[in-house]
């Protein structure tokens, strides 16, 4: 959450919401507030649009039409919808995998991460609850703009990725609208430009794993965005073990070894679509991927306590 200094000729205007299912906080510094109360609603006109065209709880949204028709015919939709999606399978083919819009056709039933979950299930049992994810078998035709998906009971969802997008496009619509000092939290993907009202670029807190709402490190930033995923608000301890509630959509299995994530790069979109496949790929894996990366850093936390960061910053 930004720490907002007001006491300058600037004030920060701050609307709290909920979108697409989660909490958004959008604040706007400028001289008049009634003005910036305008462009607050104009970017949550924006976010609304995206929600009714990426949602799965609308029979009428573009997504739910893709899935309805999986196995039987391409979709048409959007320019808009195409190209995320576009994108989103690029993100899959440079995390091999573990980022795959189509984890929409795991077998919930199979997972209920609070205290009663107590084993896990076999490996091939496992295996088959994520049998259907396979980002390859979405087929994309740029001519018609249309999406398939091959296999009759596949699902696409943009959990991984919407709410950055939409992060992104908010941010936008208020620099159009001319605003120049910003955030758009999206239940903490948060995308910032310009500065606070005291002139100090906007500072972040990132959340400490083990105290909730507690953060360890702060990072001052400007025309930046963050993400986190951790497995500190969702998971099971089973044989002494802590499991997140994130899957590892090759395997079946919960994700364990990371705490949390915390990727910062100028899109929120590539930030919130990079969090959970480094949590996936483990610190090894996560943090070699992003040092191959331009313009992007990260910082974990594994199950240890132990920080690492990728090559690019310095936690003091």
């Amino acid at each position: 959450m930004p720490v907002i200094d007001k006491g300058s000729t600037f004030t920060a205007s701050t609307k709290v919401l909920k979108l697409m299912g989660n909490r958004f906080e959008i604040t706007v510094v400028g001289y008049d507030t009634e003005w910036a109360n305008e462009c607050i609603d104009a970017a949550v006109t924006e976010i609304r649009r995206i929600e009714e065209l990426l949602t799965t709880f609308s029979e009428s949204s573009q997504t739910n039409a893709i899935n309805r028709n999986a196995g039987i015919q391409p979709v048409k939709v959007d320019k808009e919808v195409f190209d995320l999606i576009s994108r989103a399978l690029k993100i899959s083919i440079l995390t091999q995998g573990a980022f795959d819009i189509t984890y929409g056709s795991i077998n919930k039933n199979l997972w209920n991460f609070n205290t009663n979950m107590t084993s896990l299930p076999d490996r091939k049992t496992a295996k088959q609850s994520v049998k259907l994810i396979n980002f390859r078998n979405v087929i994309l035709d740029e001519k018609d703009n249309t999406v398939f998906l091959k296999e009759k009971g596949m699902r696409i969802g943009f959990g991984g990725i919407g709410k950055g997008y939409a992060a992104d496009r908010a941010k936008s619509v208020l620099k159009q609208l001319g605003v120049g000092n910003g955030v758009v939290n999206a239940a903490g993907d948060l995308t910032t430009w310009g500065n606070q009202a005291n002139g100090r670029p906007w500072t972040i807190g990132i959340a400490d794993p083990n105290i909730r709402h507690h953060p360890f490190s702060y990072l001052s930033i400007s025309d930046m965005a963050v993400a986190t995923s951790g497995n500190y608000e969702k998971y099971a301890v089973i044989n002494g073990k802590r499991y997140s509630h994130t899957i590892d959509p090759k395997t079946g299995f919960p994700v364990s070894g990371i705490k949390s994530v915390t990727i910062i790069c100028p899109s929120a979109e590539l930030a919130d679509a990079m969090a959970t496949p480094v949590m996936v790929m483990g610190v090894r894996g996560g943090l070699g991927l992003i040092n191959q990366m331009n313009n992007i850093a990260c910082i974990l936390i594994d199950d240890n306590n132990k920080l690492y960061t990728s090559d690019n910053i310095k936690i003091g």
